[in-house]
């Protein structure tokens, strides 16, 4: 059985690190909607080139694009023993193409990383990024200047001030959070709690996805 695993979960949740974690441990692709993006421009795929157009237009790419290479990426032959999505779907409605995409493939476990808002703003308000290697430092690592994988500087993201986030945030509220009501009622969803040590959320993310493939009862990890 393949796995096939969609991460959700806002901004600050620790997605995209617990996601390459786990993709790492079980020899999946991690398959993120940027990188993939920035994959078919560079390629010159037909959607790459049409998505290339709109973004030096200075416009936002539409659904039908998104999917259409979301779709080509999960044809490729290193998804066969599965995957794990990071950043898509981020509306309903691309929830229900990703359905079309999967029919007749083994099901989709989706696991949601819960996390309270303040602790989200928190994390993210204290979060410093490396402007030479682009490393994401946040806790004990953010409490300096100098990057400890490359000896690089550190600083604060942009969109990382509070106000900024807060607003990222209601954003996610509006438009991604219904994902997780589209998803509840599933026997494959399941709900870890994120707001535990990072050690520990990959150890509740684990049992989460085993006990989703087993068809185990349904239930917040902790």
């Amino acid at each position: 059985m393949a796995l096939n695993l969609l991460m959700l979960g806002p901004p600050g949740a620790g997605k995209g690190t617990q996601a390459e974690w786990f993709a790492k441990a079980h020899g999946i692709p991690k398959i993120s909607t940027g990188d993939i993006l920035r994959e078919a421009v560079k390629a010159g795929t037909p959607l790459g080139l049409q998505a290339k157009a709109i973004m030096d237009r200075g416009d936002l790419i539409g659904d039908d694009i998104v999917i259409g290479i979301v779709r080509e990426r999960l044809a490729l032959p290193d998804t066969t023993r599965g995957f794990i999505l990071d950043g898509f779907p981020r509306t309903v409605a691309q929830a229900a193409a990703l359905d079309a995409i999967m029919a007749g493939r083994d099901p989709l476990i989706v696991v949601d990383i819960a996390v309270a808002e303040g602790e989200l703003v928190r994390r993210l308000a204290g979060r410093r990024v490396c402007g030479s290697c682009g490393l994401n430092a946040d806790g004990d690592a953010a409490l300096g200047t100098t990057c400890q994988r490359c000896g690089g500087t550190l600083k604060q993201r942009d969109d990382d001030g509070e106000s900024v986030v807060r607003d990222r945030l209601q954003v996610y509220h509006r438009n991604t959070e219904p994902l997780i009501d589209y998803y509840r009622a599933r026997p494959t969803f399941r709900s870890v709690d994120g707001a535990q040590p990072a050690e520990r959320v990959t150890a509740a993310l684990a049992e989460a996805v085993e006990a989703a493939a087993n068809g185990r009862r349904q239930g917040t990890v902790a």
